[in-house]
């Protein structure tokens, strides 16, 4: 009805605006013509009079001609050079003063002085709408001026445009009252019985069956009334006779779900959570959070949610049945989750229904694979060096034995038993190697800091010969021993050594340097050191480089070359320094070379204590 009403009443407001539209046109073209014949005749009286400068006569027939006609709003009179000399209702004479007036006309930007027709226009003024004619003053081939006529519009033509504005308003009003008048019928007779209909379908919807509307029937409204009414009974049946049983089973399921270990969430097709166990929410912090409206992924945390947008749009759209992923959180605690997404399909198996969320926790099985790496990588790299000097050794005696003399292949034997005496202790203690980074307490006693590091110089002097590398050592005379434990210092010297030797061209040199710290004067508290320095003439470690060589699996070879490694070699050096209240220094240039240096203390017997 609203909508019917306001076509008619647009139709009917265009239909007036075209009818006044075409009137005013109409009355525009015909005070046009009017203005430019009216100028015509009254340019051809007066040019004669201004020819001879005849001003008295002129402004005796102006005045005559503007008294004689309404149409008239004003004349002017203006010569050549566009400055106006009489003017009715406005003449220069009547208003002389001391101070002399002058005043121009502003003439159209397209009127041509020599032309023989009237230029018009139409302005619209405060005083109303107003045709402008502007005659140019031509007498005997000359040109005198211009003569500026003001005309009225003809008052019959606006009083009946105004007449058809204000009725069309009067109708477009009169249709818009029925209208409303229309629309208060429909709100008291058919609105409000829809309104209470709704009503009683959302209390229905919300599972209140008991729900009824009390209206008068009558026609089809009235039978829509009944058919709600009498279904509203037939759920309230329903209900009684199967809540309790419905009740029961979501007992048994919400009891079933929340025993199991792992988190379970169940989404319906709109993403929303209907069902969570109580680990679910631990791990994702719901504890006492309401979850109703809203998506899950916007209860997730943030690491999840970015994670798990993706697969769950995927599996909500059966791209795919099921998927799982690996999610390492942040919030609210630190661990590492699978989650499963297996999609809920009805009976036929043909529509999705929902999605079901299943969450491990798998932090410990991480944790544990990781150890496990990080206790392979430490048996190999521990295990290879002993292992191949003593086949280095071995195979040294069994090919050249004949050649070498018994001084000789004795040192060969001690040192093959020294790494073979190193082997079985690394074997023993297998199951220990994560002491480095565990609170275990290594035993610590008095240290001859010579003994490994000419153990360390034996091992690894022919591999410095086979590279034609100098290997060298400084070391102070008569050192005391230091507080250390004996098998990780040897470890700490033969991965340096290696290093250097790795990472030192032929021709190059390698140095072990051992000497006293001086004490600081007048500072008793300050316990004597022995500082080592094992120093090479190698490729050198970059600055950006140096605080990271001592991190697990930081290789500096993959910048600068080839060379292979596992990168454990360093951080096994910095650990085994901590346990000696020590820190692991290092100085470098790029080219140059690099010197790895520690202090260790020097031992102190009880009695000296």
């Amino acid at each position: 009805m609203a909508g019917a009403t306001l076509v008619v009443s647009l139709i009917m407001s265009g239909l007036t605006f075209w009818a006044v539209n075409t009137i005013q046109q109409d009355a525009r073209l015909n005070d046009t013509r009017f203005g430019s014949d009216l100028g015509l005749l009254l340019a051809a009286n007066v040019a004669p009079m201004i020819s001879t400068d005849n001003r008295e006569e002129l402004a005796r027939f102006s005045y005559s001609f503007y008294k004689s006609t309404s149409s008239v709003r004003y004349m002017l009179y203006a010569d050549e050079d566009g400055e106006i000399f009489f003017g009715i209702p406005f003449s220069e004479a009547a208003v002389q003063n001391s101070l002399t007036i002058r005043r121009r006309m502003q003439l159209p930007e397209n009127f041509a002085k020599n032309a023989d027709l009237p230029m018009v226009r139409q302005h619209l003024s405060p005083a109303g709408e107003v045709t402008d004619v502007f005659v140019p003053l031509n007498y005997e081939h000359k040109h005198l001026g211009v003569l500026a006529l003001g005309i009225n519009p003809n008052p019959t033509v606006v009083a009946s445009s105004h007449l058809t504005r204000d009725v069309t308003v009067a109708v477009f009003i009169s249709i818009w009252a029925m209208v409303i008048l229309g629309a208060v019928f429909n709100a008291l007779i058919i609105t409000k019985p829809i309104k209470e209909l709704l009503l009683g379908v959302k209390n229905i919807a919300a599972g209140n069956f008991k729900q009824r509307i009390d209206l008068p029937k009558g026609g089809e409204l009235g039978e829509l009334i009944l058919s709600f009414n009498e279904m509203g009974e037939r759920l309230e049946r329903y209900e009684a006779q199967n809540i309790e049983e419905l009740t029961a089973e979501k007992a048994k399921l919400e009891t079933l779900v929340s025993t199991i270990a792992d988190g379970a969430i169940l989404l319906n097709n709109d993403m929303q959570v209907v069902l969570v166990n109580p680990t679910a929410r631990r791990f994702f912090g719901w504890e006492g959070k309401e979850l109703a409206g809203g998506t899950v992924l916007e209860h997730l945390p943030k690491t999840v949610m970015l994670q798990l947008t993706r697969p769950l749009y995927e599996v909500a759209t059966r791209d795919s049945e099921g998927l799982e992923l690996r999610i390492t959180m942040n919030e609210p605690t630190n661990r590492t989750v699978r989650i499963l997404l297996t999609t809920v399909l009805d009976q036929y198996r043909e529509n999705v229904k929902g999605i079901a969320i299943t969450v491990q926790d798998i932090t410990r099985e991480v944790a544990l694979n990781e150890a496990k790496s990080r206790f392979i990588s430490n048996i190999s790299h521990e295990l290879r060096t002993p292992l191949f000097n003593i086949k280095s050794f071995i195979e040294t005696l069994h090919e050249y034995g004949e050649d070498l003399h018994e001084s000789e292949r004795r040192e060969f034997l001690e040192t093959a038993n020294h790494e073979t005496d190193r082997l079985t202790r690394l074997v023993h203690d297998v199951l220990d190697l994560s002491r480095l980074e565990s609170n275990r307490q290594d035993h610590f006693d008095d240290v001859d800091i010579i003994q490994p590091i000419e153990q360390t110089l034996r091992t690894h002097r022919l591999n410095a010969k086979d590279k034609k590398i100098e290997l060298e050592q400084e070391i102070e005379p008569d050192l005391p021993p230091v507080f250390g434990n004996y098998d990780l210092l040897l470890q700490v010297f033969g991965n340096l050594l290696g290093n250097a030797l790795k990472f030192t061209e032929a021709g190059g040199r390698v140095m072990i340097r051992a000497y006293k710290l001086p004490l600081i004067a007048n500072n008793p508290d300050v316990v004597e050191n022995i500082r080592i320095e094992v120093s090479d003439t190698g490729i050198g470690i970059g600055p950006e480089d140096q605080e990271s060589i001592f991190d697990r699996f930081f290789r500096v070879e993959n910048r600068v070359h080839t060379l292979e490694g596992t990168g454990l070699g360093l951080s096994i050096v910095k650990n085994i320094i901590d346990k000696h209240n020590s820190k692991v220094q290092v100085v470098s240039e790029i080219g140059t070379g690099t010197t790895f240096w520690f202090d260790l203390p020097v031992f102190q017997s009880e009695e000296s204590r």
